[in-house]
């Protein structure tokens, strides 16, 4: 892999940083991952193999994981159930369950099933981790979508005869983004030969440089570098002799890092922020624009190791500093219980917090993944909790991206955050916070398709107020030839706390809502399984 040699002083910072003494303490990352991956169509005839995966980093004493995997039919009812225990040492463990395509003696009605699954550890008193997928099962008429051409990417813009837009179409350019991803600033870094998880702080070989070009090799549009907050000091604890001014110094090297290789390289965008906070009774927040170092860690001398005090698990205190700096974020990875917790209540809104948090990563591959083929079948998706945060009153758009701690940034799976720049608009840092924060966004677990939302024409991401009949059209462009196997445009209402819900499997659906607030989002299926999310549109009926 071709990369940059550090400079001297960027080595003299990591030498200072990494090499003093440490107390060891928890991984950063320890927390019990599951995943399903359950295939969309058959295997051979009617037979099919779901592949489960589980993983603890970190987990302190071995125990047993279990384990049940359900198949809801069509109309929502139990069709079957699969239980399983096995020893668990936190290290990955596979496991497989081969469906015959029956259910008791009989063939499976054709039709759109779901695949869920739940793990835990035995005596954990965490809630346990869900995953569910869409299956289809036989054949079913594929849903009508309206017309529609997709909109021009990055790389049309070096073919100006690609930009002539269609008759009607949307003045806008896409661009597609790996919002989360780390360097040898932190965790992350490492060869992917050697990549076996997490890496000890500023230790791997490969720095923020290094994940940019390689990113845009790989043909991404935007890369951003979200090291961890509290790692600078070169320890994933405490680290009594580290030099502030050396922790400070590195941040600034990262964005200094950025800014010349996006000086050098138009047409990509090169992030260098944040990932704030901790997982244990925590929660991960990427902050993309702060251009101070931000955390709450102190050397033995007391001596604060960054630029601005951030009380560790403080929300609420963090929202408000957002805020006021015109700071913008995205939740990661979010878990239902225990996280983002403001006055005692997980997931909780503020007002700040609503105003600084634009972004929920609806899907993430593993972020231990080796995989540099754009192959990887261990995916978490987080829709749940994103759909909480929507209820509890955010103004979310979904993204989904890679959390890659190994040498492949961008490259173990074909998800992309699509973020939409009016055509003709640079692709800067300021542009694209400006996108984010009109939630002009959709997440695609394809990159070469494109979902586009509206209500009554106004784009996704819009807040509108609306009077008698709503229009909703959902979008869908493939540049591959994938087809839509499934719609859902879902429902929920801000601040009720509830759950979302499936309104309509239309991609045009026009009624008239109930008087009061709502928020709508659009959820496609492809053909081969791959889902794509718009961001929602949020409509005050009178």
């Amino acid at each position: 892999m071709k990369t940059t040699t550090p400079t001297p002083i960027l080595g003299a910072l990591l030498l200072a940083l990494c090499c003093g003494s440490a107390i060891a303490a928890p991984a950063e990352h320890q927390e019990l991952e599951a995943t399903l991956h359950a295939p969309f169509q058959a295997d051979t005839g009617t037979r099919r193999t779901f592949h489960l995966s589980f993983h603890y980093p970190g987990l302190e004493r071995p125990g047993t994981i279990d384990w049940s995997l359900e198949l809801v039919n069509p109309q929502g009812r139990l069709a079957q159930r699969w239980r399983g225990s096995r020893a668990f040492s936190g290290a990955p463990l596979p496991a497989t369950v081969t469906w015959n395509g029956r259910i008791g003696t009989a063939p499976a009605p054709a039709g759109l099933y779901r695949v869920r699954l739940r793990a835990g550890l035995r005596g954990d008193h965490e809630p346990p981790v869900e995953q569910e997928w869409q299956i289809a099962v036989g054949s079913a008429p594929a849903p009508r979508m309206p017309a529609f051409a997709p909109l021009p990417g990055a790389r049309d813009l070096e073919n100006p005869a690609a930009m002539a837009p269609a008759t009607g179409a949307l003045p806008y350019t896409v661009y597609l983004a790996n919002l989360h991803s780390q360097s040898n600033h932190s965790d992350g870094g490492a060869e992917l030969t050697e990549c076996k998880g997490s890496q000890d702080p500023l230790k791997a070989k490969y720095g923020p440089e290094a994940a940019f070009a390689y990113a845009r090799g790989r043909g991404l549009d935007v890369l951003a570098v979200s090291e961890h907050n509290h790692m600078y000091d070169g320890s994933d604890g405490n680290a009594p002799n580290a030099d502030p001014a050396a922790a400070k110094a590195l941040y600034q090297a990262g964005l200094a890092s950025a800014a010349a290789f996006n000086a050098t390289r138009p047409g990509f965008l090169a992030l260098y922020g944040l990932e704030w906070g901790v997982i244990n009774n925590g929660g991960h927040i990427n902050i993309f624009n702060s251009d101070e170092l931000l955390g709450w860690e102190r050397n033995a001398r007391g001596e604060l190791m960054a630029d601005t005090a951030t009380p560790r698990n403080d929300y609420a205190a963090l929202y408000t500093l957002m805020r006021e700096r015109g700071l913008v974020g995205q939740f990661n990875h979010p878990a239902q219980q225990g996280q983002f917790v403001v006055n005692g209540v997980p997931l909780a809104y503020t007002p700040d917090g609503d105003q600084a948090m634009v972004l929920c990563e609806v899907l993430n591959s593993s972020a231990f993944s080796t995989n540099d083929r754009e192959t990887e079948t261990r995916r978490s998706s987080f829709e749940q909790a994103c759909n909480r945060l929507l209820e509890a009153g955010y103004h979310l758009a979904f993204s989904t991206n890679q959390d890659n701690h190994c040498a492949n940034w961008g490259a173990s799976y074909t998800n992309r955050t699509g973020v939409l720049l009016p055509t003709g608009t640079a692709l800067t840092r300021a542009s694209f916070i400006e996108a984010l924060k009109a939630r002009r966004v959709f997440a695609t677990m394809d990159k070469t398709s494109q979902l586009v939302f509206t209500a009554n024409g106004r784009l996704m991401g819009s807040r509108l107020s609306n009077r008698g009949p709503l229009t909703l059209k959902a979008q869908f462009a493939s540049t591959s030839g994938k087809r839509v196997a499934a719609v859902a445009i879902m429902e929920g209402v801000p601040m009720r706390g509830g759950t979302v819900t499936q309104l309509s499997s239309l991609a045009t659906t026009t009624f008239t809502p109930t008087p009061g607030q709502h928020f709508y989002y659009a959820k496609i299926t492809q053909d081969d399984g791959n889902v794509l999310w718009s961001a929602p549109v949020w409509v005050t009926q009178e």
